[in-house]
């Protein structure tokens, strides 16, 4: 019960992930990089710090106690994923959100699952049990429909002109995006390797009285400062360099209703990664399959954000089922992969009850 639980936790997370995008098309009259900073501020400072603080007791605590080498690890990963994070709003301005989301986090599914278990040593005992080849069984066809995803998007460039495609995404550029979104997977798939660094702080909340289903908020306030370190230090240059920075400085009505959509914007983007960590603590012992749900629901709802925004306007009907068959195999995917967590589970279950009895009195 608590895998399921954990999958529509995850799919929450991905719904806000996938959707988070949307009120940054309402900003006017501001650059990228103004608009890209401000909702990061509330994305990476603002909102795990109110969050944190609500979900985890005494988090300020808890940080104190937690070990130097785990915080300098866990932080440096933030500043990695942060990477993936500043070029993902690029491969979106680039690509459009249904597929700059399947190219950058298709590759963030693969690295940010198979990683965690080589680098922990599991991943051999993984390969040879029922329930871990489900798992990467699901892994495999995940990466399957998002191929087919990019395949489509390749049959969009070629079946539409120059200024169709500018119709929908103004700055589309199939070259620049897909560069663009392949470093952004890469580096993006840093934040699971921050979680995993990351959870003796989580070991520390729950002692302290924190619920296991909120212990990982603590670490998102060390991974989210990384990430806020790098997006920050580009955006401040790219607004001195621009001359930018004016944006800000405008008292105007715009400005402020530009503020509010990057507010919101921010929260949401926030709270994918706060309905993961809950789903994430639901996963037991193949918690980094969790990984692979979160990536595959949010191409999910991202392509039907696409698909609603009219992104995909003019493509021929080859194309639209391409794409479509992309999107159901990313969808096909969450269930195998649910699935396979169910196995462990109840493996798990089976082998302690197993232990209870053979301990129990004769």
């Amino acid at each position: 019960m608590a895998v399921i639980w954990g999958v529509l936790l995850h799919a929450l997370g991905g719904f806000a992930s996938g959707s988070f995008y949307l009120p940054y098309k309402k900003i006017s009259g501001w650059a990228w990089e103004s608009y890209w900073l401000v909702g990061g501020i509330v994305s990476w400072v603002f909102a795990p710090l109110i969050m944190g603080s609500l979900t985890v007791h005494n988090l300020f605590g808890v940080l104190a106690q937690a070990d130097t080498t785990t915080l300098a690890w866990t932080y440096l990963w933030g500043v990695l994923w942060g990477f993936g994070g500043l070029t993902f709003g690029l491969a979106m301005r680039y690509l459009g959100l249904s597929l700059g989301m399947a190219v950058t986090l298709g590759l963030c599914a693969v690295f940010g699952t198979v990683v965690p278990p080589l680098w922990l040593g599991t991943f051999p005992a993984l390969v040879h049990s029922a329930s871990g080849q489900v798992i990467l069984m699901g892994l495999v066809v995940c990466v399957m429909g998002i191929v087919v995803c990019g395949l489509a998007g390749f049959m969009k460039e070629k079946s539409l002109t120059q200024a169709q495609k500018q119709e929908t995404i103004a700055e589309f550029s199939l070259r620049k995006g897909v560069l663009v979104a392949v470093f952004s997977g890469i580096m993006s798939a840093c934040f699971s390797f921050g979680l995993t660094a990351g959870q003796p702080i989580a070991t520390l909340a729950t002692k302290s009285g924190t619920s296991e289903l909120f212990a990982n908020n603590a670490i998102l306030v060390v991974i989210l400062l990384g990430g806020l370190t790098t997006n920050a230090v580009w955006c401040i240059y790219l607004n001195i360099k621009n001359k930018t920075y004016t944006d800000y400085l405008n008292p105007s009505f715009p400005a402020l209703r530009n503020v509010i959509f990057c507010a919101l914007a921010g929260f949401t983007w926030y709270f994918q990664f706060f309905f993961y960590g809950m789903g994430d603590s639901q996963m037991g012992e193949y918690r980094f399959s969790g990984w692979t749900l979160h990536m595959a629901f949010i191409i999910a709802f991202s392509s039907f954000w696409g698909l609603y925004l009219h992104e995909w306007r003019g493509a021929n009907r080859l194309t639209m089922r391409t794409v479509s068959l992309g999107i159901l195999a990313v969808v096909l995917s969450t269930v195998i992969v649910g699935y396979g967590n169910y196995l462990g589970e109840s493996v798990s279950a089976q082998e302690a009850q197993k232990t209870a009895s053979s301990n129990g009195p004769s």
